[in-house]
């Protein structure tokens, strides 16, 4: 204690450990209370502070992983809406099939991380919602600048196949955080996914020649 002034500060030397481990104290100026503290310790413990309580770290693991599989439904999302932009900017019908029954992947990739939100208790929620529809957004202005521009054919696969790795990374770091997590059934829908998605990957890859004939062909070169 020590006096500053008018004033008597007495320094804080009443602190108390609470039953979840933080450090209760209090503080007075002039013999009067001005109230009370708490300290919680940070770093990797299994007790993380959370607003309103604390969580340990299954409950944290489990709620990185909500956000994950909403992060990857969003990633979907957008890709249905440029695989639908891509489509109608096709004109080879081998092509078109081919992003039609990938469309039809997505769909069920869609629906099957839906069904993990759900049985995880993160879904459908607004943060869900506004990443999907954030996610529409991109699309749609992609889809619109798709119709405007040349080398559509050529432009489509490089867009595709860097969509399609996109999705496998997204799909592989799901996989590995739902393990972490200890939760096998999301990995095991990560893991079906990525298969799908490296499959695609491979089509396009396959048929870059075509792509670029047919991108030349439109253009009245010949090859």
């Amino acid at each position: 204690m020590r006096l500053e002034g008018d004033w008597l500060v007495e320094r804080v030397d009443d602190l108390k450990v609470a039953a979840d481990g933080s450090i209760l104290g209090g503080s007075t100026l002039g013999g009067r209370e001005l109230g009370w503290f708490r300290m919680v310790s940070s770093g990797y413990h299994d007790g993380v502070r959370r607003e309103g309580g604390f969580m340990t770290r299954e409950d944290s693991l489990r709620a990185k992983l909500i956000e994950y599989v909403q992060n990857v439904h969003a990633l979907e999302q957008n890709v249905l809406l440029m695989l639908d932009s891509m489509i109608l900017t096709t004109s080879d019908e081998e092509i078109v099939r081919l992003l039609r029954r990938h469309k039809e992947e997505s769909r069920r990739q869609q629906q099957r991380l839906g069904e993990r939100l759900k049985a995880l208790g993160g879904g459908p929620g607004l943060v869900s919602v506004g990443k999907d529809l954030a996610a529409i957004g991109a699309a749609q202005v992609k889809g619109i600048a798709d119709l405007w521009r040349s080398d559509k054919p050529v432009q489509n696969a490089r867009d595709a196949f860097v969509t399609e790795h996109l999705e496998i990374a997204a799909y592989e770091m799901l996989e590995r955080l739902a393990e972490m997590a200890g939760d096998p059934e999301t990995a095991a829908v990560a893991r079906e996914n990525r298969a799908e998605e490296e499959a695609m990957a491979r089509s396009i890859a396959e048929n870059w020649d075509r792509f670029l004939d047919l991108t030349l062909a439109e253009q009245g070169i010949r090859t």
